[in-house]
């Protein structure tokens, strides 16, 4: 009996352990074929110039915002490439899909009811593109017109950052200003963290300040993650307007480790998930790093070479990664600037 026990268990550590199949991150390409242009089509098929922002929404689907082409582009869960919104010719022309027009969209956010919004970079506008494609200016001005927006009278200055929380509030980070705005649902801009001059004070609203703040994010809490870009750090800010440091130095760097102790290289992208898990795109690295709640920081993916080869986690290359983000289904997104891909890391 003795003897049959142990065929038993030794049968048992087998199928349980020694059989099991260890799940390893691994990167593909999702969509795009490396080749700048403008095409719509399934995967591959397809081509961008230049990403920048990305954003998921709850059905699945990924918007990017495909800069040098000024369009928003939308990608099913399948990997159908359309245009969602844009004409291609640069502009400030609000409207219907592809009778709008951008000039340079940086960021992208997507809102609870369908809308995608737009940091409109270098039209210095906060865009929204509305479930049935109209596209509407929700506030800024252009620097050479007068506007006719909810709140025309706040300019922006190169705004490149943009979320959207469950109330409808939205967030951006002001890159040329040094500071993070707040637009509530009625259209009011006011500011929420950040001094406007550069640097990298912790404190409360207006005593902290950033350095070119590039991608935000919110999580289910209401606080918002910041890539401050040109401190190299990690921000974070209670929904009160606490500034903290979450990671990062301000010395340029690759190194992994819990809050100061690790380093970036021009952080640009960031998103978080339902766990609270921060995901940045190390730009400067071409690293795609994580950071858990409590601040410590690995790197997910990226062998710090420029390239383009898919792959598993760290043997796997990115070239200037601009934009990321969760999907439905748990994958990270990647807006890959300068190979003008969107990869996809799961496992």
């Amino acid at each position: 009996m003795k003897k049959l026990s142990l065929v038993l268990l030794l049968s048992l550590v087998f199928i349980n352990g020694c059989n099991t199949k260890k799940s390893y991150l691994t990167v593909t390409t999702f969509a795009g074929s490396g080749v700048m242009g403008s095409k719509n089509g399934q995967g591959t098929k397809a081509s961008f110039a230049n990403l920048m922002g990305i954003a998921s929404d709850t059905a699945g689907n990924i918007y990017v915002a495909d800069s040098h082409n000024n369009l928003i582009r939308k990608i099913s869960p399948d990997g159908l490439v359309t245009t969602l919104a844009g004409s291609g010719v640069a502009g400030s022309k609000d409207g219907k899909d592809t009778s709008a027009s951008f000039f340079y969209p940086g960021g992208l956010a997507a809102g609870k009811d369908g809308s995608v919004f737009v940091a409109d970079t270098h039209n210095n506008l906060i865009r929204r593109i509305g479930p049935g494609g109209i596209v509407t200016t929700i506030a800024g001005r252009r620097t050479d017109s007068s506007g006719n927006t909810k709140d025309s009278s706040v300019r922006f200055d190169n705004p490149i950052g943009i979320a959207v929380d469950a109330n409808g509030n939205i967030y951006v980070a002001d890159w040329a200003n040094d500071l993070i705005r707040k637009i509530n649902p009625g259209g009011k801009v006011m500011d929420l963290a950040g001094s406007g001059t550069p640097g990298s004070d912790d404190g409360l609203g207006a005593k902290a300040s950033f350095y070119l703040p590039g991608g935000i994010a919110i999580d289910s809490a209401g606080c918002i993650y910041v890539a401050d870009t040109y401190n190299n750090m990690i921000r974070k800010i209670s929904p009160e307007g606490e500034v903290t440091t979450l990671a990062g130095q301000k010395t340029k760097g690759h190194a992994d480790g819990k809050g100061n102790i690790a380093s970036f290289l021009h952080p640009q992208g960031i998103a978080v998930d339902h766990f609270g898990n921060v995901y940045v795109a190390d730009m400067g690295n071409n690293k795609i790093r994580k950071i858990t709640p409590v601040g410590y920081v690995s790197t997910l993916a990226g062998n710090g070479l420029r390239g383009a080869v898919n792959g598993r986690d760290t043997s796997a290359s990115f070239f200037r990664p601009y934009g990321v983000a969760v999907g439905k289904d748990g994958s990270i997104y990647v807006a890959d600037y300068q190979n003008n891909l969107v990869r996809k890391m799961g496992y």
